[in-house]
């Protein structure tokens, strides 16, 4: 039987020596698999594809719509309203229009809920068609999903992995792994080496991983872990495994909605108990004509499609700014956010390798320039030298250009580099000095070149020599009429013990003990600075040495410097880190880059502070949940993390009652985007699976547009409770006014619910949209976020709601009452006796026109504001008058609606009592003045 690794967790195959391994499973490295072991394989452990767990149904979202506890009360209303109707003949209008309104929230609702998940599709996609492997002896050609461990893989450059594996032979192997760990350059592979059993992903340099990328050499690697037993399948186990949290805004509505409901509940029953004792059971029915009003304006119908269409303006706002809304609520959400975890690299970082310092013979240069732009200066003690009169320097810059196989090019402006980003860092330090790689190549020809090898950890090139380098500062280093030059670089120690000498000026001297310590102290100390550090050399050769030569070539080379570049900070970013501080927001970095450049990273951005330290992930992996959810309030920076790592954090996080905003960009950053608050991914450099499991996409990548896009959802936040406000405290109002009614024994409801609904979704809605774009407040990133949890009542909106609801209602009954003994009194022929509902009906939604125009600010008068800062109230109060007015007056519109026509001298009665409303509003924010400036003059 063979062995069964995936129920055994004791077997960490990077831990193992290649014959150990090939032993466990039962496999020949050689041979491979034989056809029966593939069939028991495949049978004991099923296809290698990703598994889907089931989620809900499209009905299932569709039903739960329906189960929102306002709607359910429509529901109810609509229900009790046709009964009524049919009962007394009459075509059920009212309870005609509740219906498409609760059919409408629903569908609603359901579009913006039932957005299919399709991260685990775009994971699936990863996985590369078709494998060559041993089987039987023969190489043959299988499908990916018929993959089983113990099978003998072969790859090449650009092949995609199809499983988990431990390398058993390789020769020059480079992967990229930036998808699952997020390190942008390809990691060498070695197939000789045991690492330990707690080793991060990214340093595990014995093995390959399903959905990575082979770039340079070839291997032959013996699968161990398929399916959802690979490291791209625990990420989908994760992915799915992460359940998503209603958002803010949805349990503020939930919570308005319950509370709106049980008001609603407890008024309609001391109405109708109120009045069948005062009245008796002969007047139910008209109670019950009253309490269906009552139960359609506390619901404020119009709320879900104001709120749709404020979150949908902010989503075209925020794609101005380079910030792509995936889920509508995101929107709003970002408002709240506390804490953004950030990937390092192209989000923090250009995602572009740049040159900052270069080390000669006891001269040290700081290189400035942005990206690949060949335009720089090299500074020594503060002071720009000229590189045309610097040997050692142009020594330096020549090897950097021509060991190399890297190409500077401009496109549309922009510079860019056709080949590995380290090499095209070392191509444009050497144009910032004039040293163009294209013209020095012509001048010394590539003749032959011992590649770049994991054991050696260098390349050299050799180039051939011609007259006209006699012209140029290199002369010295074409000594003794030499024909070639050979230029190596690499890893600084090992390229170091393999020079005896050491340029400087124009001459080779030979180098001593004190030198060579000076160098590594240099190398050591760049190093810890964060810098990727190469060292470069150089050597006469007579003859062009034979292919394979290497160890015996590359000796008594001569020394020529150091040079350390590092992904360099976006410069913008340190702005928005500063500016997010400001805000209340904590920025954290989490990348699966090494310690040093994370934390030189986060120092140089003010994510940290010199002497924070960085946790790592073999830190983590030892850390309890509780020890973590003690450690993220001090730590800002953790380097070197896997997925599991990544979730853990933002779950401790959370634990912690922070908000978190999380970036990601690769397929190990889904789990973690799917389970914060908000999930953004990176738009250039971000995989699908990334971006199908975020909430939002950066179309620029950048850290700063996360910080602009949180500006753009407080603003959201902060409009969304201005028309809140406003929608509500009318609501208040018309309910009142409703109970008011047979409480003072006047005949029959002032509102019908069809009249209700107009006011809810017309002369609320269109109103409460134009206050939907008020622009942003002088201080909003200048104060901490609000408190997610806040409630919607939170910070005296709750009290408003009531105390202008009141008001709302004095008003109304006022003239109610004066109304409707005025036309009992006053009888005209043509004229309705009932024209005082109409005159209600009127006066409740002009009134509202008013509380349009003045709850734009609480502090600042009408007349001190703008009116063209946002012109949108004013035309949709104008608006929304003329579409008032034709109701009273138009005779379609009047008998549908159920109105009555009404004297001008009436209409003026109206236009005077609501702008009542007005007034008290303006009055109430001169008191409010008036209180700050006696606080402040205490």
């Amino acid at each position: 039987m063979s062995a069964n690794p995936h129920p055994n967790p004791t077997h960490v195959w990077h831990a193992l020596e290649v014959d150990k391994t090939i032993q466990v499973l039962e496999s020949n490295a050689e041979a491979g698999l034989s056809s029966s072991q593939v069939k028991q394989r495949l049978e004991e452990y099923g296809p290698n594809e990703l598994q889907e767990s089931g989620g809900r149904s499209p009905i299932a979202i569709l039903i739960d719509q329906f189960k929102n506890i306002m709607l359910l009360m429509l529901i109810a209303v609509a229900v009790v309203s046709a009964v009524l109707d049919i009962r007394n003949n009459e075509f059920p209008k009212d309870a005609i229009a509740i219906s498409l309104i609760v059919v409408l929230n629903g569908i609603l609702g359901y579009l913006q809920e039932s957005r299919a998940e399709k991260a685990l599709a775009a994971l699936k996609r990863l996985s590369a068609p078709l494998v060559r492997v041993m089987r039987d002896g023969k190489l043959t050609e299988v499908g990916a999903k018929d993959l089983v461990p113990g099978d003998i893989m072969l790859l090449e450059a650009g092949v995609q992995l199809a499983a988990d594996g431990r390398i058993i032979e390789e020769s020059n192997l480079q992967i990229r792994e930036s998808a699952l760990t997020g390190e942008s350059h390809a990691v060498e592979k070695q197939a000789d080496i045991q690492v330990p059993e707690d080793t991060g992903l990214g340093d595990r340099i014995n093995s390959v991983y399903q959905g990575t990328e082979v770039t340079q050499g070839r291997a032959k690697v013996i699968v161990t872990n398929t399916g959802m037993q690979t490291e791209l399948g625990k990420i989908a186990a994760m992915l799915q495994a992460v359940e998503s949290e209603p958002t803010p805004l949805q349990q503020r509505m939930s919570q308005l909605g319950n509370v709106l409901v049980a008001g609603a509940m407890i008024l309609v029953a001391l109405v109708v108990i109120g009045g069948v004792w005062r009245l008796g059971w002969g007047a139910f029915e008209d109670l019950l004509q009253v309490s269906l009003s009552m139960a359609v304006a506390v619901v404020p119908e119009g709320l879900p499609a104001v709120i749709t269409v404020t979150l949908a303006l902010g989503t075209q706002r925020m794609v101005k700014r380079n910030a792509l809304i995936r889920k509508l609520p995101a929107v709003e959400t970002l408002g709240s956010v506390t804490t953004i975890c950030s990937d390092k690299t192209g989000t923090l970082t250009q995602n572009k390798m740049v040159v900052q310092v270069v080390e000669l013979n006891q001269k040290s240069l700081r290189v400035t320039g942005e990206g690949y732009a060949p335009q720089g200066e090299f500074l020594s003690d503060g002071r720009a030298i000229d590189a045309d009169r610097d040997p050692d320097l142009q020594a330096l810059l020549v090897a950097c250009a021509l060991c190399n196989d890297s190409f500077l090019q401009e496109e549309q402006g922009q510079w860019k580099i056709v080949g590995d980003p380290t090499e095209g860092a070392l191509v444009t330090l050497a144009a910032k000095a004039g040293i163009q790689k294209d013209q020095w190549s012509s001048r010394l020809p590539r003749v032959a070149e011992f590649p770049f090898s994991s054991e050696r950890k260098r390349m050299s090139v050799i180039c051939q020599t011609r007259q006209e380098v006699q012209d140029y500062a290199l002369s010295s280093l074409a000594s003794h009429n030499s024909a070639y030059l050979m230029f190596t670089k690499g890893s600084p120690e090992l390229t170091l013990e393999r020079c005896d000498r050491i340029h400087t000026g124009d001459r080779a001297v030979a180098i001593n003990e004190a030198q060579r310590q000076q160098i590594l102290e240099t190398n050591n100390q760049m190093a810890s600075q964060g810098l990727r550090v190469l060292g470069f050399a150089y050597k006469p050769l007579a003859e062009i040495p034979p292919e394979g030569s290497e160890e015996a070539s590359e000796r008594e080379l001569v020394w020529l410097g150091l040079v350390g570049m590092l992904d360099a900070p976006r410069p913008e970013v340190r702005d928005a880190v500063a500016r997010s501080r400001e805000a209340g927001i904590r920025p954290i970095m989490i990348t699966g880059d090494h310690q040093l450049t994370a934390r030189a990273i986060g120092i140089d951005l003010g994510i940290a502070q010199a002497g924070d330290r960085a946790v790592t992930g073999q830190e983590l992996e030892r850390m309890s949940q509780a020890d973590l959810e003690r450690e993220v309030d001090e730590t800002s920076i953790y380097a070197r993390v896997s997925p599991e790592h990544k979730l853990r954090i933002v779950q401790a996080l959370q634990r912690k009652g922070k908000f978190v905003a999380m970036t990601g960009d690769g397929v190990n950053d889904a789990p973690a985007l799917k389970q914060a608050d908000i999930g953004i991914a990176m738009g250039i450099t971000g995989t699908d699976v990334s971006k199908e499991a975020s909430d939002m996409v950066l179309l620029d990548d950048n850290f700063a547009t996360i910080v602009a896009a949180t500006e753009e959802g407080r603003v959201v936040y902060t409009n969304i409770r201005r028309f809140i406000k406003y929608i509500l405290g009318s609501n208040i109002g018309e309910v009142l006014t409703i109970a008011a009614a047979p409480i003072l024994g006047l005949g029959g409801v002032p509102l019908t619910p069809l009249q209700i609904l107009w006011m809810n979704l017309v002369t609320d809605g269109l109103p409460a949209l134009a206050l939907a774009v008020e622009p942003a407040e002088p201080n909003v990133m200048k104060r901490p976020p609000f408190s997610p949890r806040e409630s919607i009542f939170a910070r005296g909106l709750g009290w408003y709601m009531v105390r202008i609801g009141i008001i709302f209602a004095i008003l109304s009954i006022i003239l109610m009452e004066w109304a409707y003994f005025h036309t009992e009194a006053v009888q005209t022929a043509g004229l309705s006796r009932d024209r005082w509902k109409t005159m209600v009906f009127t006066t409740l939604c002009l009134a509202q026109m008013g509380h349009a125009l003045a709850i734009r600010s609480n502090t600042r008068l009408t007349i001190q504001m703008n009116p063209l800062s946002n012109p949108y109230v004013l035309g949709a109060v104008c608006l929304t008058t003329v579409l008032q007015l034709l109701l009273v007056y138009v005779p379609p519109l009047r008998a549908f609606f159920g109105t009555h026509f009404i004297t001008p001298i009436e209409l003026l009665i109206c236009f005077g009592f609501s702008s009542l409303m007005f007034v008290w509003i303006e009055m109430e924010k001169l008191f409010i003045n008036w209180q700050q400036r006696r606080k402040a003059s205490r």
